[in-house]
């Protein structure tokens, strides 16, 4: 009963007490059960996505579980003193990890509020708050904790683990801004091969390391094999799929010998029935370090948001509505931008209504499941072998889901509608469409809250928007918060470039530590692109130029005044974008010279009070195919800033190339400087 009162009136927690006594715990026994548990026990079944339309059930035991907490606590440290985030879903099952890991060292769980962890900038804010030390990341969940305010700073974090999708350099960039005290690792594993089976510590120089993160070597007691088709050992750089080689996996499928038998296997280069290995269906190739990098999938299976999808599944879920003969669905873009689209095939004289498939597969699949886009098509298309040619199936453009939409009726209304319209890439938006239906998705949402907060100064929580996810459902909840007289921050508002501007809180720590060290070149933001088929050079440069133009922080420079840094934003003077020609040398020379030449200019440092902080170099490697290097530093833009500039360049390079005069692209109305200016002058 004194536990039941401690518990009472605490958040969602219901308190359920045996009967038969006062206390409710009369008659139960008081000595230690008496269970035995061996190692190969079966300790959970943990379910999956399958291609066949059936989740696949998984069936883990305690040995994998023991040997990998064994070899985590002992590799990182873990102890009494960490306090460990536990970010992971109830029903994932890294669960185990943010569970077991610090409980079995002493260590210490902290959860935040799943209803706030969406909202811009609180997840940082509470992770700095509790003093987590430890955290458990997917690289979406990494962009999440970046989003919001640039000043917060995680002191207390010092190790923070990459898993459940492909790491790329832009994601740790965001975490060191953060947390310049944490070490990053990204893990590497599945649910047939419990807990994480590869590791990768990242280097502080991430010059070498790429765009994509490598998986690295396999863990204590675990070899990370790439083995080609033929069943031999791929050499380095050669393309194949990575196998588990390691005594702790899990049994198998639960009542599929079938399924077990295809993906547990002997290990094909010893010979040896007991040296088992599973199949992962990931490809990878071995880097000259002997790390293992990662190269997509075997089959159709997907990552989306760190979620693992079988798309085979969703098909199947589709295909028993009734209306539908044949589905398809297919994963557009990258992450974290990278959505699903179902294609449906109608049976003869049905019709198909979008909203119907998505609440029929509501009915039946996760929320991540749900394809984002639905297209009614006349045929699937297939190639020469019958196959299905996902590369033909229309861009599913999506767009508001009635011509004849509502307008905005209200200035809040008109403000949120344009938001959206920009964060999800369509032409408008009524005030009854559904964001979700519109493409949206949780990373999305958090961008548009945080735009919101900045245009109406108003901080909503996420739960807001899955509660209300249409403009006109959110302007109410915008106009609710501000009746009830919730602090209104005022709009960013462009400010004159004949004053001294400050830097930003996350600018005035880079420049610091620029200063510390005297140049380096640990900040800088790499791209290398390689570019096929026939390239209007005059039309990339321009496009590059007016990208120079258009955005201040590529022209600005940060110099020391009074002993303090202000920017200095130049005029625009034009852009000029050099070009090498390397097609002349032997293909193996000519490969060798682009790898060079990208790593020099990754590796050589910007000068922050000279600039310029961008620059772009184009190699000719053929006629027909080039490399465009990009490298930007890190004070003046970060991971999305990345991806904005490369939908710029498409976009423009296009417009130029085809012949275009203006600008195909909207104003900006204020730029990353403004934004320096209101932070100090609101704080």
């Amino acid at each position: 009963m004194r536990l039941a009162a401690a518990l009472a009136g605490t958040a969602r927690t219901t308190v359920v007490l045996p009967a038969g006594s006062d206390d409710g715990l009369g008659g139960f026994p008081s000595a230690a059960p008496a269970v035995s548990v061996n190692a190969d026990d079966l300790a959970y079944v943990a379910f999956t996505s399958g291609t066949t339309g059936a989740p696949k059930a998984i069936a883990g035991t305690h040995r994998p579980l023991a040997h990998f907490f064994g070899w985590y606590a002992t590799e990182f440290g873990i102890g009494e003193a960490d306090r460990v985030s536990l970010l992971s879903g109830l029903a994932h099952d890294p669960l185990l990890r943010d569970v077991f890991a610090p409980l079995t060292t002493g260590g210490r769980i902290v959860i935040p509020d799943p209803d706030q962890v969406g909202t811009p900038g609180w997840l940082a804010g509470w992770m700095r708050d509790v003093g987590v030390t430890v955290a458990h990341l997917t690289p979406a969940m990494g962009q999440l904790l970046a989003t919001g305010p640039g000043d917060t700073q995680l002191a207390a974090l010092r190790l923070a683990c990459f898993g459940g999708d492909v790491l790329r350099a832009g994601d740790v960039e965001r975490l060191r801004a953060l947390a310049p005290n944490a070490e990053a690792v990204n893990f590497y594993g599945a649910t047939e091969t419990p807990q994480a089976m590869g590791c990768f510590r990242l280097p502080a120089d991430l010059a070498a390391v790429g765009a994509a993160v490598p998986v690295g070597r396999g863990i204590e007691g675990v070899d990370l094999l790439v083995v080609t088709p033929s069943g031999t050992l791929a050499g380095i750089g050669e393309l194949g799929e990575i196998a588990v080689r390691t005594p702790y996996l899990s049994r198998g499928y639960l009542n599929d010998a079938e399924l077990t038998a295809a993906r547990f296997v002997s290990n094909p280069l010893a010979g040896d029935p007991a040296d088992r290995v599973y199949r992962t269906g990931d490809l990878g190739r071995y880097r000259p370090d002997g790390a293992v990098e990662p190269a997509g999938r075997v089959d159709g299976q997907v990552k989306v948001r760190g979620f693992r999808v079988e798309l085979g599944e969703i098909e199947a879920a589709l295909a028993k509505h009734p209306s539908v003969g044949e589905a398809v669905v297919a994963a557009r873009g990258e992450d974290p931008d990278r959505v699903l689209v179902a294609y449906a095939v109608p049976r003869e004289g049905a019709r198909i209504e979008a909203e119907a498939l998505r609440a029929h597969l509501k009915s039946i699949l996760p929320d991540y499941m749900v394809p984002a886009a639905f297209m009614v098509i006349a045929a699937v298309p297939l190639t020469a072998n019958g196959k299905v040619d996902r590369r033909a199936l229309p861009e599913p453009g999506l767009a508001a889901t009635d011509s004849r939409r509502a307008a905005p009726r209200t200035a809040t209304e008109e403000i949120l509608a344009q938001i959206w319209a920009e964060v999800l890439r369509v032409e408008s938006v009524g005030v009854d469409d559904d964001f979700f239906a519109l493409g949206g998705h949780s990373l999305l949402a958090t961008r548009l809250l945080a735009r919101v907060q900045n245009a109406l100064g108003v901080v909503v929580p996420l739960r807001a928007l899955f509660e209300g996810p249409t403009v006109a459902e959110l302007a109410v909840r915008v106009e609710e918060m501000r009746r009830a007289g919730l602090p209104v921050l005022p709009p960013v508002v462009p400010v004159d470039r004949g004053r001294p501007l400050p830097l930003s809180f996350a600018q005035e720590r880079l420049w610091f530590i620029d200063r510390l060290e005297g140049g380096s070149a640990p900040y800088n933001i790499p791209a290398a692109l390689r570019l096929t088929g026939a390239l209007d050079v005059d039309a990339l440069e321009r496009a590059l130029g007016e990208i120079v133009r258009r955005h201040e922080a590529l022209r600005t420079v940060f110099a020391e005044v009074d002993g303090g840094a202000v920017q200095v934003i130049a005029p625009f003077a034009g852009f000029a974008l050099p070009l090498d020609d390397l097609s002349g040398l032997h293909e193996t020379a000519r490969e060798s010279e682009v790898r060079r030449r990208a790593r020099e200019d990754v590796a050589r440092p910007f000068d922050l009070a000279e600039g310029p902080l961008f620059r772009a170099a184009l190699l000719r490697v053929a006629d027909e195919e080039h490399v465009l290097l990009l490298c930007l530093h890190h004070i003046i833009g970060d991971g999305w800033s990345s991806g904005v500039l490369r939908r710029e360049l498409s976009a423009l390079y296009a417009a130029y190339r085809d012949g275009g005069e203006g600008d195909p692209l909207p104003p900006l109305p204020v730029q990353y400087a403004d934004f320096a200016v209101w932070q100090r002058e609101q704080l």
